[in-house]
């Protein structure tokens, strides 16, 4: 980037900053702080391990330095200015999540476009606030859009904030679905044989919530599909499973139609090769069903996170707090675009044109130099796609 771009960003980054009002996380003076200043060179110098009392008033500071990005941390210390992790003494820290598309299996790069990308990090999104909703009982949630490749999710619960590593590792797992075991799902009770003076033993799928839960809806989904074809189809698409042949083919397709009730009540006793199925059906919940959190995030209880409300220097975009309700209506191509850089255009150099989703709109942007809306050349600038036109 060459130093008329940079000067020129620093200088919007400021007007932006001049006219917006940043919200600071709870416990804000207790928290490390850190920025990235528009330094030239292709390297990124990180100014780290600064107290809030250091850096003075946020919105101020922010004005002053217009860095290209800043971050507090999500641990709380008692000394947060100190130079070494030892010497903050660390005290608790919020659980945070990160979800970035490039790592989202979902996602092919290089064929996806941006939009596509953020749209499939939106609905990892969804799986990640379900399993903390509705498995954990998490209610102290903050959810921001980061403004480059996906979302944050910070939990705040008090009987999180104290959490060792290995713990939170033990949460990551869980939304993984890493270590699942089939029999951790399954409850087993002693019945009476009907005729028989023999009890039996009957296997149930734990429908209330959980894995579990998500299990029993991909097999209830594959039975109902199977009902839906003819015979032979049935038939023929139950024995791509290994070790269901002829023979458990037709039982399953039986039971699918005679054992409707017990099967939605998650009896997988029914006949063997059901439960041959569930076991395989909660790998494929596992693989279709997990959220695909960047782990180390998750269970470093000293990682620095973007601060919502900033831009985000690597695409000109805002990092936005959303609502638990705002977020199926939430575009980030168009909502996170700072009204600053809205309403006029700028001439650039571009310097690696194509395709850009942005402000609602799509520009098909060819090399050299050229007028375009000054939000399109600012995330153009960050992303190292074009240069500030010579005056």
């Amino acid at each position: 980037m060459e130093e008329r771009t940079r000067a020129y960003l620093r200088g919007r980054f400021r007007d932006h900053y001049r006219r917006t009002e940043i919200t600071p996380p709870p416990a804000a003076n207790e928290r490390e702080w850190g920025f990235i200043p528009w330094t030239e060179g292709p390297e990124t110098t990180m100014v780290r391990h600064r107290s809030l009392l250091e850096l003075g008033d946020l919105s101020e500071f922010l004005v002053r330095k217009r860095p290209q990005h800043i971050y507090f941390s999500a641990g709380r210390f008692r000394d947060p200015g100190a130079s070494s992790m030892h010497e903050k003494d660390w005290q608790s820290a919020d659980l945070v999540f990160d979800l970035d598309a490039d790592h989202l299996p979902s996602v092919t790069l290089g064929e996806d476009s941006y939009g596509e990308m953020l749209a499939k990090c939106k609905d990892a999104l969804c799986r990640l606030l379900e399993f903390l909703e509705e498995d954990f009982g998490f209610e102290d949630l903050e959810i921001v859009f980061s403004g480059g490749r996906g979302y944050h999710v910070h939990v705040r619960d008090e009987n999180v904030l104290h959490l060792e590593r290995e713990h939170r590792r033990e949460i990551v797992d869980y939304v993984r679905g890493i270590g699942l075991e089939f029999e951790s799902l399954i409850e087993t009770e002693t019945v009476a044989g009907l005729g028989r003076k023999t009890p039996t033993e009957r296997r149930t799928l734990r429908t209330e919530g959980g894995w579990g839960a998500r299990t029993h809806a991909h097999l209830m989904a594959f039975l109902d599909e199977l009902l839906a074809l003819d015979d032979e189809d049935a038939l023929e698409r139950l024995q791509e499973f290994d070790g269901i042949g002829e023979g458990k083919a037709t039982a399953t397709l039986n039971a699918a139609r005679n054992n409707r009730e017990q099967l939605e009540a998650g009896n997988v006793t029914v006949h063997t090769a059901i439960a041959q199925l569930a076991e395989r059906f909660a790998m494929r919940a596992v693989e279709q069903d997990n959220a695909p959190i960047d782990e180390p995030v998750t269970t470093d209880t000293n990682r620095l996170i973007r601060l919502p409300g900033s831009l985000h220097g690597g695409s000109g975009l805002k990092t936005v707090r959303l609502e638990r309700d705002e977020i199926a209506d939430f575009d980030p191509l168009d909502d996170a675009v700072p009204e600053t850089f809205r309403g006029h255009e700028i001439t650039v150099d571009v310097t690696d044109g194509g395709e850009v989703e942005l402000g609602g709109d799509s520009f098909t942007v060819s090399e050299g130099d050229q007028s375009l809306p000054e939000y399109v050349a600012v995330f153009l600038m960050a992303r190292g796609r074009a240069e500030k036109e010579k005056e």
